[in-house]
């Protein structure tokens, strides 16, 4: 993406939070899983880099339970997904000024947990007037912020339950007015997929394009793929890319990169080189990221993340590939790119490195000092990027061009896989018990 387009999504962004939704000047919203920019950052400034139990908390507010599903924030409404006991499933409204609950609907029942993985891994997202949730049963509803139901579908009835192995995880997406859905899975379900045995023998892997005022399908895009087993999955979360196409959507999984064009969803590119060994369980974690003309993605298994040249047609992998990173690459966490740095964060070993992110150069790369595996995504705010480990303890880095970690801030409540949220001056952190909000007194 150029300065030129990075500056439109950016005045989109802005203009879409000052006109729907006022509030303080210098505050943004956080309105989907990575955030208003689609890359993990914002522009939020005088965020805390210390607390503790009796220090910078603001409020503590109970959940029902535990999810990876990230939290997302619009004004002064917190939406949260998440089981609960019972194994509903749930979207819950906390208000960010002080961790009350306003309102929480039950939207499907049949939680279901998979290794790390339940049914309300997916992050809801809303547009200033609305909230969006779907949950690994297929169940998508919209709410307005009063709690009122506005539309309800599900997906898993109309095209066949999702045959993931380690359940559904795809966040929705609103770019421009629309609803993006992908489902990327394994065809047909093996016998063991019990959560996805129907009487729909075959499955499709789709884009799925939405009017999210009505529901409606606006298009759906079947996203083929020659990748075998696992390797057909993903858990990846669709971003929207503004380039020499145009607006494009750009999906992750499967064995490849596609973008598509936002309006009608024909696939305008494709790139390989994710699956070289032909790995039958190749299943993709990581969402892809795009900044200055290129689209980062991270092959599985901490296999090489690639560097692609926007702007191709067809199949561009032997064309578009511009560099790799080798070393230190993620399985899981999705790469963050902030002030013009692409860091990429390999959760099994906690090695950060920062890239120049059109060349690949290594800028620095460090160990976050813990012993402890890390899922949730990097967030970049306020100079900093922020991390946190499944046992809950959150690493504080300096984004500048040396390696240095400004604070290690434990806090109870494991497994936390949900990625910190920074807005309003303040930071938002899911533990399995709690969400917090942070933020300097």
């Amino acid at each position: 993406m150029n300065c030129l387009n990075q500056r439109v999504i950016a005045v989109w962004a802005a203009c879409s939070i000052a006109v729907i939704a006022p509030r303080a000047s210098s505050a943004e919203n956080w309105p989907q899983w990575r955030g208003p920019f689609f890359n993990g950052s914002t522009t939020e400034k005088n965020l805390p880099d210390k607390w503790s139990e009796t220090e910078n908390i603001v409020w503590k507010a109970p959940l029902p339970g535990q999810s990876g599903a990230t939290p997302v924030v619009w004004g002064n409404s917190i939406f949260v997904s998440s089981p609960d006991a019972q194994k509903n499933l749930l979207l819950l409204c906390i208000d960010r000024r002080d961790g009350k609950g306003r309102w929480q609907k039950q939207v499907a029942v049949g939680n279901r947990q998979q290794g790390n993985n339940n049914m309300a891994s997916p992050s809801p997202v809303t547009d200033g007037r609305r909230v969006y949730v779907i949950f690994g049963t297929g169940d998508l509803t919209a709410f307005d912020f009063s709690g009122q139901e506005l539309w309800t579908r599900n997906l898993a009835k109309e095209y066949g339950r999702f045959a993931n192995m380690w359940q559904y995880g795809a966040s929705p997406l609103l770019f421009k007015g629309r609803l993006y859905i992908q489902v990327l899975q394994r065809n047909p379900p093996p016998p063991d997929y019990t959560h996805a045995i129907d009487d729909k023998p075959e499955r499709e892997s789709f884009i799925l394009c939405l009017d999210p005022k009505t529901g409606k399908n606006i298009w759906r895009h079947v996203r083929p793929t020659d990748a075998i087993g696992e390797s057909k999955e993903a858990y990846t979360t669709p971003i929207p890319y503004e380039g020499k196409n145009g607006s494009e959507i750009i999906v992750l999984g499967g064995d490849y990169v596609t973008a598509h064009d936002a309006t009608t969803g024909d696939e305008l590119w494709r790139c390989g080189g994710l699956n070289s060994k032909k790995n039958i369980w190749w299943r993709t974690v990581t969402s892809p990221v795009a900044a200055d003309g290129f689209i980062y993605v991270s092959a599985p298994k901490r296999e090489p993340l690639l560097a692609v040249k926007d702007g191709g047609a067809g199949l561009v992998t032997d064309t578009h590939i511009a560099w790799k990173l080798t070393e230190y690459s993620t399985d899981v966490c999705t790469p963050l790119y902030y002030q013009n740095k692409l860091f990429v964060l390999d959760g099994d070993r906690q090695m950060m490195t920062c890239l120049n992110p059109k060349t690949g150069e290594k800028i620095w790369q460090g160990n976050l000092g813990l012993r402890e595996i890390i899922r949730a995504s990097p967030t970049g705010a306020d100079g900093k990027i922020y991390c946190i480990s499944e046992k809950g303890n959150v690493v504080i880095l300096d984004a500048v061009n040396e390696f240095k970690i400004l604070a290690t801030i434990p806090m109870s409540g494991e497994p936390c896989r949900s990625s910190i949220v920074a807005s309003g001056g303040q930071l938002f952190i899911r533990t399995a018990e709690n969400l917090y909000c942070i933020g300097k007194k």
